[in-house]
């Protein structure tokens, strides 16, 4: 394979997981088109999620919990680090995860939603985009389980109610004041089971292939950049990739921009037991551990 494969989620999982499977083999990532997320309603959340990160600093603080590891409302610009690198990234986000009943097995795990009072259109928008994230991640899942010689619902039961996530992602101007060396997303693994990324059209997502060289990661617009996080490596012992990426800054006219971008992590369930289903894997951890354990890593734990 020469290049990420591009491939329809419209199409019969079986014409098209090879391809897919193949592409996360080699490179860890895949493009994915006609994935059914409704295209008015991604509108909507860029829209609100813009009109978020313009609001007043004092005013987006109040959406700031420390000590939660990030997982709800703002983590401020300049906070995030990527594992290993020492420079904080150029970056403020917004987390939304899933809404639970009250009494849920998984609320200690699993902290309640914040919305801001100032966009009464965010709360229902962005639980419907989670939902609609959720549902075309399980079907890339069921993809990648026909690759793996497995039921397409193999990752049904590991994936319920798990602990995913969706981010609100604003890259500031690159001409703003910076720490020297920083970028706006240092190189990086995801620590999840796939990401699903909209927003990726503009440039500076970059991937490193396995000869050493960085390559862009740039869909079709309205198509969603996937790729494989460490926990489907982990239970996968290393067929299929996490790869290191970053997001570089802009150079020219693209650097007077904001960048905006909605990565959606899709998470196992907490109590799930990542035990490889090939042989020379690592040793079995729960996807909370681990989480935790890469949280530390990053400095959002």
């Amino acid at each position: 394979m020469s290049e990420i494969a591009s491939v329809s989620l419209q199409a019969p999982l079986d014409t098209f997981s090879g391809e897919l499977g193949r592409s996360f083999e080699e490179y860890g990532f895949a493009v994915v088109r006609d994935h059914g997320i409704d295209q008015q309603l991604i509108n909507r959340a860029e829209e609100l999620a813009q009109e978020f990160f313009a609001l007043p600093e004092e005013v987006k603080r109040q959406y700031h919990r420390p000590g939660q590891g990030g997982a709800r409302g703002l983590t401020p610009f300049g906070v995030e680090t990527a594992k290993g690198a020492s420079i904080r990234d150029l970056k403020e986000f917004y987390h939304v995860g899933r809404d639970l009943p009250e009494g849920h097995r998984y609320t200690k795990f699993m902290p309640p939603n914040i919305w801001p009072d100032e966009l009464p259109d965010f709360r229902p928008v962005m639980q419907d985009l989670f939902l609609a994230f959720e549902w075309t991640g399980k079907r890339i899942l069921s993809a990648i389980a026909l690759y793996l010689g497995e039921a397409e619902d193999f990752f049904e039961d590991s994936v319920r109610d798990g602990n995913s996530v969706m981010r609100l992602l604003h890259y500031p101007p690159a001409t703003e004041v910076a720490e020297e060396g920083a970028i706006r997303a240092a190189a990086h693994e995801d620590i999840n089971t796939i990401t699903l990324l909209l927003g990726a059209e503009e440039a500076g997502l970059q991937l490193l292939s396995r000869q050493g060289e960085w390559l862009p990661v740039a869909p079709p617009p309205g198509a969603l950049a996937v790729n494989i996080g460490d926990m489907l490596q982990r239970l996968t012992a290393g067929k299929l990739r996490s790869t290191t990426h970053r997001v570089v800054n802009p150079v020219g006219e693209a650097a007077a921009r904001s960048r905006y971008s909605m990565p959606f992590f899709l998470h196992f369930r907490p109590d799930f037991l990542i035990e490889p289903i090939y042989e020379g894997g690592e040793e079995p951890i729960t996807a909370q551990d681990y989480l935790m354990e890469r949280l530390r890593e990053i400095k959002l734990a």
